[in-house]
């Protein structure tokens, strides 16, 4: 469950690049932007946020649109041309009512956006996702973004190879006891939110080491994983969820939401309390952990 490979960074982080200022501030755009509101009865604004900005990096997404709640709704896709095997790595973006969502889940759309941005025109074998209706009350059911997604490629016979949920990407403190687990995993882990976590059932630890694995060989940031039983609180939680109840290999990165972030679901998950910087070197690490899965042999 535990047993990861390679090990967490320890001690001070190395001085920014100016690759990563220059991705922390692009980072802080897109969740100003999209956490300027809720996002739940009107999904069109963050959708037309989305795609413009897609466009606007050469990008050329398409929609994934079906009924919900009488209405219509669109998870916004890149795709990669004329490929039935690739990873796929999405984010929702819808919130709970009543709550910007800076953290939950504006933070994980921008990283989103921007590792599209970086690998969407490489040729990669990766789909980019970004789901609707992933909270309360679609949560669990057939009208999540990522289920439909999910089960489309079961219908159409694609081979997703791998698919990484990202589900609140910004928010660290290096204070003591700022982090909490459910029982038991407290004794086994550190007490400091200061660390990315990679999270999976156990049919999918397989994933979960291979991809903290890569992520600590390219990034010098803490890091944890866990593949734990689906019924350890906040295992499933995620649109990775959607993906594992249709037969393929899935799993969650996380800042590990309401284990660390008192914000979480509240009016209060605004802006100002994400830390950008993290989140950048966050970001250009899943972007090498997912360079590394696409051209895996």
């Amino acid at each position: 469950m535990t047993a990861m490979p390679g090990g967490s960074h320890a001690g001070p982080l190395p001085p920014l690049t100016d690759e990563q200022r220059a991705l922390a501030s692009r980072l802080r755009r897109h969740v100003e932007t999209l956490a300027k509101t809720e996002r739940n009865t009107d999904l069109d604004t963050p959708a037309r946020y989305i795609t413009a900005t897609l466009i606007s990096y050469g990008l050329k997404p398409t929609f994934q649109s079906f009924p919900s709640g009488g209405r219509t709704v669109s998870n916004v896709e890149i795709s990669p041309p004329g490929s039935n095997s690739f990873i796929v790595v999405g984010a929702h973006y819808d919130t709970v009512p009543g709550s910007p969502g800076a953290d939950d889940n504006a933070s994980a759309v921008a990283a989103l956006i921007e590792l599209a941005g970086m690998l969407g025109k490489e040729g990669l074998p990766i789909r980019f996702i970004a789901f609707a209706n992933e909270e309360l009350p679609y949560f669990l059911g057939p009208e999540m973004g990522s289920w439909n997604s999910a089960r489309r490629s079961r219908e159409r016979g694609e081979a997703v190879r791998a698919m990484l949920s990202l589900e609140m990407l910004g928010y660290y403190r290096d204070e003591p006891r700022s982090q909490h687990y459910p029982p038991p995993l407290g004794l086994l882990y550190p007490d400091r939110g200061n660390f990315i976590a990679f999270v999976g059932d156990l049919g999918a630890r397989a994933l979960v080491r291979k991809a903290i694995g890569a992520f600590r060989r390219h990034v010098a940031f803490p890091s944890e994983g866990v593949a734990a039983p689906a019924f350890v609180p906040g295992v499933t939680r995620s649109d990775h969820w959607s993906f594992r109840t249709h037969g393929f290999p899935a799993i969650m990165v996380t800042d590990t939401a309401f284990n660390r972030n008192p914000h979480y679901h509240l009016a209060s998950d605004t802006p100002e309390k994400l830390d950008y910087e993290r989140l950048a070197r966050v970001t250009l690490g899943l972007a090498a952990v997912l360079r590394e899965l696409a051209t895996e042999k």
